[in-house]
């Protein structure tokens, strides 16, 4: 794939993984921005640029009349979520009650005076509904016979084109012909596994991993492999290829930027290692690309699709999370495996709902999704910051938080002690909701942690919702 990516974000990149990898020293001064300038043989506003980016993401700190220097990792690792240990296998501990918890918060996100801080999804709010509804418009009238017929089976073509389009943003070229359509992400990760499993086989996949994709990989009768994931860089590799060295994977399963719940984004290196590493082993990666348009840094993530020579990589996305969570209209570019993708589609799921898509190609075809995204990601950064801020003054000492550079999920670890499943239910009575986070393993883990979503607007209400939980918290502290 060719790449169009700026030359301060490739700077940016360069030196971004080597802070992540700790490969430079904690609070060493780095080079001055004219230095850089004359080594790179690039421009002062390029190096500035660069530099930039790496602050936003808490990388590098400006020191006033001395210049940048490396962000202490220690003083970034300390207030973070533990590296998470997972033990090998499925144990499905305790599944039927989280089932049951699961679908009563599903079944209060839209109630109203709730604060549901459970739910991944921006606010309605954050949606430019009235432009969705003049698209829906366009494509009532642009569409054969009002978009009642059948559209085609790999879906509607104008959308197709639009997402083909708008790869060019981390470099890709894919292609229409190279993407299939589908009713959400959920829909194209079963299509996937369907795919490139068969019952029986192992799926790896991050720890703490989204309970959807669990219940999905459980519901197709396959095993699911946890793998042991940094809060920042994402999954172990070195565990990865032990485990598929010993032949005990069959498939991957990686939400690769900004995972749900802990928010990780592995390192450009880092995904092109897994992608090799897949390759020696002739291994697919059904990559979950659902958060990778929210990015707060001044540029998008490359997916691991961006590295793949052989098509093992099998990109989904959907627009749910960033611009219509009730039209479910998702994507896959499933690379080798495109055709017997396109059969069960075919056979399993029939033709998607061509109007909503003919209608998400119009709102993309005039640029106006990257000018909404541009909104949200400005407004998400900020609840991001607020929130952490409200977490850290009202919650007790000790709290650990992740520090997402993207998405809208925060995973907090709390004290030892304290079974955030029973928080959750005195929270409900105060119409507040929180997503435990034992519901994010299938392992009797992650007792002492909760997702919080921060896709509300941060307001008096949201701060006091935060700080109600605080307080609860702190009695089960005292108790």
């Amino acid at each position: 794939m060719t790449s169009r990516t700026p030359k301060y974000q490739t700077i940016a990149r360069q030196l971004g993984d080597k802070l992540r990898l700790g490969q430079l020293d904690d609070d060493v001064k780095l080079p001055s921005v004219r230095t850089l300038s004359r080594e790179l043989r690039v421009s002062i506003n390029t190096v500035q640029q660069a530099y930039y980016c790496l602050e936003s993401e808490g990388l590098v700190e400006a020191r006033p009349q001395s210049g940048y220097y490396a962000r202490s990792r220690s003083r970034r690792q300390d207030a973070l979520p533990h590296h998470s240990q997972p033990t090998p296998g499925t144990h499905q501990s305790d599944q039927p009650a989280k089932d049951s918890l699961l679908l009563r918060l599903i079944g209060l996100q839209n109630q109203p005076d709730w604060l549901p801080f459970s739910m991944n999804v921006p606010a309605p709010g954050l949606i430019p509904i009235q432009k969705l509804n003049k698209a829906l418009q366009q494509a009532l009238r642009t569409m054969p016979n009002a978009g009642i017929g059948y559209d085609a089976i790999p879906g509607n073509l104008a959308l197709r084109q639009q997402i083909a389009r708008h790869t060019m943003f981390w470099g890709g070229n894919l292609t229409a012909d190279e993407l299939i359509t589908t009713e959400g992400c959920t829909a194209a990760l079963t299509l996937c596994l369907k795919a490139v499993t068969k019952p029986g086989d192992t799926v790896a996949v991050e720890s703490p991993a989204y309970f959807g994709i669990l219940q999905t990989v459980l519901s197709l009768e396959l095993q699911v492999l946890e793998l042991p994931t940094d809060p920042l860089t994402g999954i172990d590799l070195p565990t990865l290829d032990g485990h598929l060295k010993a032949g005990r994977v069959q498939a991957c399963l990686f939400v690769t930027n900004f995972s749900n719940p802990l928010g990780s984004c592995m390192t450009d290196t880092g995904k092109q290692q897994l992608v090799r590493l897949l390759e020696t082993y002739q291994v697919p990666l059904i990559e979950d690309d659902l958060y990778g348009d929210l990015h707060y840094a001044s540029h998008r993530p490359v997916p691991c699709k961006a590295y793949d020579r052989q098509g093992l990589v099998l990109w989904c996305g959907s627009f749910s999370k960033t611009l219509a969570p009730g039209y479910r209209v998702g994507w896959v570019a499933p690379g080798r495996y495109y055709d017997a993708l396109l059969q069960l589609k075919r056979f399993q799921a029939g033709v998607s709902p061509g109007i909503t898509q003919q209608a998400i190609a119009h709102f993309l075809a005039n640029d106006r999704y990257e000018l909404h995204l541009h909104r949200l990601r400005k407004t998400l950064k900020s609840n991001c910051v607020r929130y952490q801020q409200t977490i850290r003054a009202s919650f007790p000492a000790g709290t650990r938080i992740s520090e997402p550079q993207g998405s809208f999920s925060l995973w907090l670890e709390l004290d030892p002690a304290i079974d955030t499943v029973s928080l959750c239910e005195d929270l409900l009575l105060q119409k507040i909701s929180i997503m435990p986070g034992s519901m994010f393993s299938l392992q009797p883990q992650y007792a002492n942690c909760l997702r919080l979503s921060y896709g509300m607007t941060y307001d008096q209400r949201v701060e006091a919702g935060l700080q109600q939980i605080g307080q609860f918290v702190s009695q089960y502290y005292a108790g």
